[in-house]
Formats: C-alpha cells, structure tokens, sequence
C-alpha cells in the first residue's frame, strides 16, 4: 500500500523531460488512490521539475493575480500556512498547507512542498540510473576543480584542514596527513554543458476534502414562494458547475419544442453542458397544454446546482433564469447560446447581463408568436 502517487512519476522522470524536449520547468500530474493510516483516499499530486539555481516559472506573473472561484464569494479566504515544521527536514526544503474552513474547523486539503532533489537521487542511488538534467552552454566554459568526485559535498572542508585522518587497509591503522605534508592541485576543465539533478516543487490535493468543504459551503435552503417548505440550493460557481443549464419549453407546442431542440444544438456547439427538461406533468388550458410545475422544474434544477434555466415561451425569445437571485432577462433565441457561455466561462457576469437585458417576471408570460 503506497502512502502517495507521486513516486510513479519521479521514476519516469526521464521519459517525461524527453517529451518535454530536455527543457525545464515542467510539470506532472496524476490522480490515484492512497492509504494512510489503514484509510483509503483519492490523492491528486502535482510534481513541478525546476532546475535548483532558477526555480522561477516564466508564465507565473499571468496567475499570480488570478482569483480562485470555486467557491461562493460568502466563504472565507483560504490561507497558506507555514508547515516546514511538520515535516521531516531531510528532504522538504520548504513547506506550506492550504486550509479550508468547514464544520471541522480548519483542515488541510492541499500540501505544497520544496522536496528539493531528494527524491530523484534517491531513485538513482538504488536503482542505478542517473536521473539528471542537462544544461547546454552558448560558449564553452572553463571551469576549476579540485579534489573530484570522492570527497563530493565536502571539499572545502577538507582543503581548509589542517590535518586529515585515513584508515590505511594494508597497514590495519589510521594515518594522520599534516596540511604540510600534501599539495593541492586544482584542475581546469572545459565544459559544453551542466548536468546536475533538477529540484521539484510538488503539490498534493487531497480530493475527499475538498470536495467535502465545496458541498459544505455551496448547500443551503430556502422558503419556496409560498412559503410552506425549504428548498435545498446547491450553489456551486458557474465555471465549476457540471451541467451549466437546462433547457425546456413552457407550453406543449411543437414550435417551441422546435426552438428548445434548436437552442440545445446551439449550446452544444458553444460547448455548454446542458440538459433538455421532458417533464410530462401536463394540464389543458384553453388551446394549448400548459405545465403547472415551472416552479418545481426550476426548484429541481436547483438542487442539482443548475446555474442557469432556459425556458422557450416564444418562437422569437427566451428567458434566461439564474439560480441564486432568482432573476429572469429575456434575450433573442440566437443570442441565449453564446450568453450563457460567456457567463459560464467568466467573460462576463451576471450582474451585466441583469443591466444590460429587459427583466422578466413570471407574471409575464408571453403569448403565442
């Protein structure tokens, strides 16, 4: 049973900086199953290879301002906390949590650490294989050794001693070298290239939290008109919301079924995700079948966090309805695609379309074009 999924990646670390065409930075992520504790959960991990002297990111200042809009404005922000201290130092560089605030009180649901280049020589000390990055200069280089590679990590030290002990084998002893006794040459070597081991920034989500704190932040009830019952809103943002709107006519009328049929094709092409209403709860009035549950059609598009409610009462227009205010615009038929897209991908609000659109209230209903 393995504790993460990241390793998965960390072992592949050089087939992906091949696809990546031998440049850093890049990234890696995956999402699996992990258990702690003798407790299954779904792990998402991020792995961010950096090279250890830059780890800027050229595209950070175009999200460094973004806003994080999965949750309802009314929730409180979500603060990094400081976790360096939690963990084990010997690989974690750096370290900091993300926090959500639900009936738990403040949870973790996002881990983000500087694992430095640990994982990746410990992957090459066992198995063998160097997992290295490389580094091609314009211009040779010269560049000055000393020591080489068996006092790697410490040649300093050992160039500023003054003494040095050896165990020497044949004599079964240790040996004690003055600083005056050796000399020290350095060495000048040319180099077309660096190789070193790449640093990485990981990121792990712990996906049944976050989840959990959503739906706890975006459930609430509210009175319906007549005030006799609680209607359960899930109130997830526009741009996260799984199916963006429905679709249906008010009356039983071929010529809006048509136009309904025409505005679902519309919002396929936009690629909005919607769902056509079949309700049948039909009753006779005057010359055509009217539906007597607009109001539970909309209340039922409400608990399955529906933003937006299409409804075709005319062969000309339809209404557009959105499911926090409750507030209803009329817009042309060929126009209710691409508004609803615009929202949902956060080109606009709804706030702009309210002002900019002629209201429309559900004693209003429109007759037969």
């Amino acid at each position: 049973m393995k504790p993460q999924t990241a390793q998965g990646i960390l072992v592949n670390f050089k087939d992906l900086y091949y696809y990546n065409a031998n440049k850093l930075p890049f990234a890696a992520a995956q999402i699996g199953q992990a258990f702690r504790n003798e407790i299954k959960f779904t792990l998402a991990e991020s792995e961010h290879f950096v090279d250890p002297q830059d780890k800027s990111h050229p595209k950070y200042h175009q999200v460094a301002d973004l806003k994080f809009l999965m949750f309802p404005r009314s929730a409180k922000r979500i603060p990094l906390r400081d976790a360096v201290s939690k963990v084990d130092g010997h690989y974690a560089a750096d370290c900091w949590d993300a926090e959500i605030e639900c009936s738990f009180g403040w949870i973790e649901c996002v881990g983000i650490a500087d694992r430095s280049a640990y994982d990746l020589r410990a992957h090459s000390d066992k198995s063998g294989v160097l997992q290295v990055a490389r580094e091609k200069f314009s211009e040779p280089k010269e560049v000055e050794k000393e020591l080489g590679l068996a006092f790697k990590g410490n040649p300093r030290m050992v160039v500023e001693a003054h003494e040095v002990e050896f165990q020497v084998c044949t004599l079964g002893k240790v040996v004690t070298i003055k600083k005056n006794m050796v000399t020290i040459q350095k060495k000048k070597n040319i180099e077309h290239e660096r190789v070193f081991t790449r640093s990485v920034i990981e990121s792990s989500f712990g996906i049944g939290r976050i989840i959990y704190c959503l739906f706890e932040h975006t459930f609430y009830t509210r009175q319906s008109k007549a005030g006799d019952q609680q209607l359960n809103v899930f109130r997830f943002s526009s741009l996260v919301a799984p199916i963006k709107c429905t679709v249906f006519p008010l009356v039983q009328n071929q010529k809006y079924e048509e136009v309904a049929k025409l505005t679902s094709k519309s919002l396929t092409a936009a690629g909005i995700s919607h769902k056509i209403d079949t309700s049948t709860m039909w009753i006779k009035y005057k010359f055509s079948l009217i539906c007597t549950s607009i109001g539970k059609r909309y209340a039922r598009t409400d608990e399955l966090d529906v933003p937006f409610a299409i409804t075709v009462d005319s062969t000309s227009s339809v209404t557009i309805r959105e499911r926090d205010s409750k507030g209803q615009v009329r817009v042309d038929v060929d126009k209710a695609a691409s508004v609803v897209r615009e929202v949902t991908e956060g080109q606009r609000t709804w706030e702009d379309v309210w002002s900019t659109s002629p209201h429309h209230s559900s004693t209003s209903a429109s007759a037969d074009d």
